[in-house]
């Protein structure tokens, strides 16, 4: 398959940025200020955060962590409401909305992390004055508190009232709750009107950049059945090739059609094979069996996929299932679907509010920002929105590095200058402000 041209022409002329900061007006000098007099709360919110476990079947731990932010946001005037995960398997979401005569401003974060109750790494621990490390820190408690502190300061600046904005806290975004449709229902219900997203996940590490574009996440299995017979006998009339070679075709003909699109991956992340299989209904245990002078009879397959736009998931599927409908002799195959994360594509919109994003940056004195390449970017609750909302950014939560890892460390320096950036940017948008400024 060839690029798509127009996707590989936004990534390569980024759009061009005004390399001079402007002068901040009364409010938002008043902004600026109330982030750096409540950042010593800030650091303190987030370590009692990191030090609640809220691992994704920590449901208590989850709720815990809900419990702690709910009434902050009260406090400034939203209005809060706990939606129960039961019908999904999971904890469950906070919602918070503010409902001010501005434009609709969608802020995203999750509350659960990847550690669950079990794992060692469990408590917050200052490495020195810049650094913390601790399970969640960055993905993404720190964004949750970077959102709050953020909001604190435009309520402290007098503006908040005058804004409309919509807080969803998801609880299962590291191990999303099943059916997706009901998972994800609150998030998309509050897209709804939505003129902006921001999402407060950390990126790729590095503060000087900001996700404008995310590859989806999507499954696929694969089953190919063969005819089981004496090893002798195959590839005769009878007997035919055989499952295993017939999964190793299709494989193949994936990597060797496929592999070299942008933006395209794809990976077989499980394999069985033999006379006699079982796999569980996760797709990622399983047990077979067989004997060395016997054909196989079934070989599975399941694997993740990563596009970039829906229609390169939807080229890439058929082009999938064009390879598994030509069978060796005496074979046959199938393959099938999971939905998962949709993609967030590259678009004018996404661009602009980086633009905003990049100028808020520099009125602060904290430089450029750029777009991150969309292959570091992994899928992220943003994309469930992507085709609701016109303007998106993620990636702006603090920054740090290892997440997903005992070493999961965030840079504390970032987080008034993350928060004033994005007070900014909320800021102006309630204004209609468009990438120049005000």
């Amino acid at each position: 398959m060839r690029p798509f041209p127009a996707l590989l022409l936004a990534l390569a002329f980024p759009l061009a940025l005004s390399a001079q900061a402007t002068p901040l007006g009364t409010a938002e000098r008043a902004i600026v200020a109330s982030v750096d007099t409540r950042n010593a709360q800030a650091l303190s919110l987030l370590e009692q955060l990191v030090n609640i476990n809220s691992g994704t079947g920590n449901f208590a731990g989850v709720r815990r962590v809900a419990d702690v932010l709910r009434p902050r946001f009260d406090a400034l005037g939203f209005t809060t409401r706990w939606i129960d995960g039961a019908p999904f398997g999971r904890a469950g979401h906070l919602v918070a909305e503010h409902r001010g005569p501005g434009p609709k401003i969608l802020l995203i974060g999750h509350l659960d992390t990847v550690f669950e109750s079990g794992s060692p790494f469990q408590k917050w621990e200052r490495l020195d004055d810049s650094t913390a490390r601790g399970p969640g820190v960055i993905d993404m408690k720190g964004g949750n508190v970077i959102m709050l502190h953020a909001l604190t300061a435009l309520h402290d600046a007098g503006v908040l009232g005058g804004m409309n904005i919509v807080v969803v806290l998801d609880g299962d975004e590291e191990d999303e709750g099943r059916p997706i449709s009901l998972s994800r229902r609150a998030l998309m219900d509050a897209a709804t009107g939505a003129a902006a997203a921001i999402g407060f996940e950390d990126g790729a590490g590095d503060p000087r950049s900001a996700v404008v574009s995310r590859r989806g996440a999507n499954g696929w299995t694969l089953r190919t059945t063969g005819t089981a017979g004496h090893a002798s006998q195959i590839f005769g009339r009878e007997i035919g090739a055989g499952a295993v070679f017939e999964a190793s075709r299709i494989l193949n003909e994936f990597y060797t059609r496929l592999s070299h699109e942008r933006l395209l991956a794809f990976s077989p992340g499980l394999v069985l094979g033999g006379s006699e299989l079982a796999i569980d209904s996760s797709g990622t245990v399983g047990n077979a069996s067989g004997k060395r002078n016997v054909v196989s009879r079934q070989v599975v397959v399941t694997g993740d996929m990563r596009t970039i736009s829906p229609e390169q998931l939807t080229r890439t599927q058929a082009a999938m299932r064009a390879i598994v409908a030509r069978h060796l002799p005496g074979t046959s195959a199938t393959i099938e679907f999971d939905s998962g994360y949709p993609p967030m594509a590259p678009s004018e919109g996404n661009r602009r509010l980086l633009a905003l994003y990049d100028r808020a940056s520099r009125d602060v004195g904290a430089g450029p920002m750029t777009a991150v390449d969309p292959a570091r970017a992994g899928a992220a609750d943003i994309s469930f929105v992507a085709a609701l909302v016109p303007m998106k950014i993620d990636g702006v939560g603090l920054s740090g590095h290892d997440d997903h890892s005992d070493k999961e460390t965030a840079d504390l320096r970032m987080l008034p200058v993350q928060t004033k950036r994005a007070a900014l940017v909320m800021y102006r948008l309630s204004r209609g402000g468009a990438v120049t400024g005000r």
